[in-house]
């Protein structure tokens, strides 16, 4: 069985003829300044469901194969600067089984989010994609065209499985001003991490709503390197809006470095309301103390409104300090506590060896008529091979438990090797 559906659009043709249509005399720093990878990623992926509420299946685990392509060019010499991003992945099957599918690995034929598991639970053999976006730049202001992988608060890509998650859109970055930076635009359709081919943008916690049109505007201060202040809109047409107030600050006392995040993202419904009224108004804060080669890091969390957070699914949350690597604890009326410890190996004498733990437990939401509790456990350990023939190489190890109200008990292992080639 094999997916392959390489993409093709009209802006995404037009980017990769850009070059084509600038005069020679212009090209030179559009080549000269460009830049390729290419990554390997190979990605293995087992979820122990046996003590889990989901019991038609007992596990999840695949193995696969990925090839990351990213190109960027620099920008013709031009008053009006051209340049194009280019992207291309390949992801194929190593191991899986009909009944150890659904990994986010692989697509397959029932893997449209949030369905349910069909007549044909198999994952493709394979399945590729490619995008591209047109650049334009004047002095200190960018705009992006075509396929994007947007890094704001309200619209952070994902790239936690075998190729990363893109939307198709517009994005246009104002830095004109100093200690000030805005940002505006607009996500069409987005390509799910485990899919070839775009799709509506659903909405994370209530996966039967999509949209066709995120609009958001943002804007950040910064006085000095010390301290950044944001406030971000963002709107899914006839879904949910939502505003984030951001603030992060840090301070240097003698040898150790304190940092402290505060967040808070207002969401309620849009216009025609597809998932219905929404009220989640989430607090959140991060507080951490980071010397020589260790830090510690102390969160709280707390969604005051009466529905679960909206978000555009598949992305990272970075306005919400407790969304770590299977939770969010973002259901109606939570409030969680996170701990959590880094170490770099490093000052011990092993560079390249870092590793992480972290713990949050949530309460206070409800479930069937009682209050509800949930936790998750994370270790995470990445080797990094400093030299030789294989230098670069990443090795990553991350371990998961979690253990709620809601969805039993669950076990969890990732296992990715990473390397990349710089092509130019």
């Amino acid at each position: 069985m094999q997916f392959s559906q390489p993409r093709s659009s009209s802006v995404s043709a037009i980017a990769l003829c850009v070059s084509g249509l600038i005069p020679l005399s212009a090209q030179a720093a559009f080549f000269e300044d460009s830049k390729a990878n290419l990554t390997l990623r190979n990605f293995y992926y087992n979820h122990d469901l046996r003590d889990s509420t989901a019991p038609a299946q007992s596990k999840i685990e695949e193995w696969a194969q990925g090839f990351i392509f990213k190109a960027q060019s620099g920008y013709t010499d031009t008053p009006i600067a051209v340049g194009v991003d280019v992207y291309a992945g390949l992801g194929l099957k190593l191991d899986s089984s009909p009944d150890r599918s659904g990994s986010g690995l692989l697509p397959g034929a029932y893997k449209r989010v949030g369905a349910p598991r069909n007549s044909d639970p198999r994952s493709a053999d394979e399945y590729s994609e490619a995008t591209a976006a047109v650049k334009v730049k004047v002095s200190k202001t960018e705009l992006k065209v075509g396929g994007l992988f947007p890094k704001i608060p309200l619209v952070y890509a994902g790239d936690s499985r075998l190729l990363p998650q893109f939307f198709e859109g517009a994005m246009l970055d104002i830095n004109e001003l100093d200690h000030f930076s805005f940002s505006l635009g607009q996500m069409r359709q987005v390509n799910y991490r485990e899919f070839s081919g775009s799709r509506d943008m659903q909405t994370g916690n209530y996966f039967n709503v999509t949209g066709d049109r995120f609009t958001y505007l943002g804007g950040t201060w910064l006085p000095d390197p010390s301290l950044s202040v944001g406030v971000w809109g963002g709107r899914l047409e006839d879904v949910y809006q939502q505003t984030l107030y951001t603030a992060t600050k840090y301070v240097d006392l003698g040898g150790v470095r304190l940092s402290g995040t505060l967040n808070y993202l207002d969401s309620k419904e849009d216009g025609a309301a597809r998932a219905g009224d929404l009220d989640s108004r989430m607090t959140s804060g991060l507080l951490s103390a980071a010397y020589g080669f260790q830090k510690v890091t102390l969160g709280y969390q707390y969604n005051a409104g009466d529905s679960a957070l909206p978000f555009l699914h598949d992305t990272d949350l970075p306005g919400v300090s407790n969304a770590i690597q299977v939770l969010r604890f973002d259901r109606a009326g939570e409030r969680s506590w996170q701990a959590r410890y880094d170490v770099d190996f490093a000052g011990l004498g092993v560079p390249g060896l870092s590793a992480f733990a972290r713990y949050v437990r949530g309460d206070d939401f409800e479930v069937n008529g009682q209050s509800g509790k949930e936790w998750e456990r994370n270790l995470d350990i990445t080797y990094v091979i400093q030299s030789g023939p294989l230098k670069d190489l990443a090795l990553r190890w991350r371990n998961v438990e979690i253990q709620g109200d809601v969805t039993g008990r669950r076990d969890e292992n990732r296992v990715i090797l990473t390397y990349t080639f710089a092509l130019k």
